[in-house]
């Protein structure tokens, strides 16, 4: 995708957390307003809108035209909107998406919204919504409770835990630094839904879900927004503060041979950026469950496999570290309103190349990569996302 050109110009973004009764259109609305102010522009100016929504028809009950209803609620009119759900990586394929509308000529200016709501009055909705992302025979052979549990924390994750722990061994406590360490960043950032400092003791005394994985080592609930505006780089009207989009490699599971899903797709952002692994500078990626950031060092060749507890033990991947991942304080502590979440990655990461992430700031960064995952088909995860971003 280097040669096409395209930045992302203005952020925007709600702080994470729990707004029972806030709607979709105002936690929406909220971040659209932020990112067409930062980036200098007009509602007039944006001529496509990309929306992405997974979980609004079983948590609110609003289906098919949640972007029309969020931007004619702020006065938007005449654009073309397309409402985009691929699970947690639904609002980082709309930016794929954006991308592509842009490189192939169909519009100029892209505004980019995820937005959800996953709190409510009866909290069961939450989770059936959430477990509706898995393969639905999976789902009825696993025989959990749809309404109260997670299939994906409870049946799915424990499996790669165990087969991974057994080939190359795994401490609960590692598990439980990386979470301190993701809460220790989002102590630094004033949008993200828990900003409290928490120890390795306190990780571990948390509630236990399955195996060693507690409960202050999974992303909670979230209600939240995050917008972008993206538009061809050379008529950007703030071009020192434009984040061109490198690579946005989108695929689904069940890779053929002996590299993981996740690799496959990130070997071909590497190519599309033209750049390797050790390009990278800071990542945020998708730590749906500690695990899965270990696992993801691995996946996206910052370290060899296996590697991955060494990694993180090292110190690499804390602010000050050779590569910072997660330094919004990720999906654990920043907090994952899964169709927002891509998006939320990736303003993080173009604040970091901006130099405007002040005491969480990583210094001298070039290429930042976020890799965005969710949703469950048949044997393997549904969808993925990989976007490295960079000047």
């Amino acid at each position: 995708m280097a040669d096409r050109d395209v930045s992302i110009v203005g952020l925007g973004m709600t702080r994470f957390g729990k707004f029972i009764d806030t709607p979709l259109r105002a936690l929406g609305g909220e971040a659209i307003d932020a990112a067409l102010a930062d980036a200098g522009l007009k509602k007039s100016d944006v001529d496509m809108a990309f929306v992405a929504n997974s979980m609004a028809s079983v948590v609110t009950g609003e289906v098919s035209v949640v972007g029309q209803n969020i931007l004619r609620a702020r006065e938007f009119s005449g654009i073309p909107v397309f409402n985009v759900d691929n699970a947690c990586a639904s609002s980082s394929s709309a930016i794929a998406l954006a991308a592509n509308a842009i490189a192939a000529g169909s519009a100029e200016v892209v505004l980019v919204l995820g937005v959800e709501k996953l709190y409510s009055a009866d909290r069961t909705r939450a989770y059936v919504a959430l477990n509706g992302a898995a393969d639905l025979e999976f789902l009825q052979e696993s025989k959990i409770d749809p309404g109260k549990e997670s299939i994906f924390v409870t049946k799915i994750y424990p499996p790669r835990l165990k087969a991974y722990a057994d080939a190359y061994g795994l401490r609960a406590e590692t598990l439980a630094e990386i979470a301190v360490k993701n809460r220790k960043h989002a102590s630094l950032n004033p949008l993200a839904q828990f900003t409290n400092q928490i120890t390795v003791a306190d990780v571990l005394a948390s509630r236990q879900i399955v195996g060693p994985i507690t409960a202050m080592m999974c992303a909670p609930i979230s209600d939240g927004a995050a917008a972008v505006v993206v538009m061809r780089s050379d008529r950007a009207p703030q071009k020192e503060r434009a984040v061109r989009i490198l690579a946005s490699a989108v695929g689904m599971g069940a890779s053929p041979g002996d590299r993981s899903s996740i690799r496959r797709v990130a070997d071909k952002a590497y190519k599309q950026a033209g750049i390797v692994p050790s390009d990278v500078g800071a990542a945020e990626v998708h730590d749906s469950i500690a695990f899965n950031e270990l696992l993801a060092y691995e996946e996206l060749g910052f370290c060899e496999p296996g590697g991955g507890t060494e990694f993180a033990e090292s110190g690499a991947t804390a602010l000050g570290g050779a590569l910072p991942v997660n330094p919004s304080g990720g999906l654990e502590s920043r907090g994952h309103p899964v169709a927002a979440t891509g998006v939320a990655q990736l303003i993080e990461l173009s604040i970091q190349l901006r130099g405007e992430a002040g005491k969480r700031q990583v210094p001298n960064l070039r290429y930042a990569l976020a890799e965005n995952a969710g949703g469950f088909a048949r044997d393997d995860t549904a969808a993925i996302v990989v976007t490295i971003l960079g000047h």
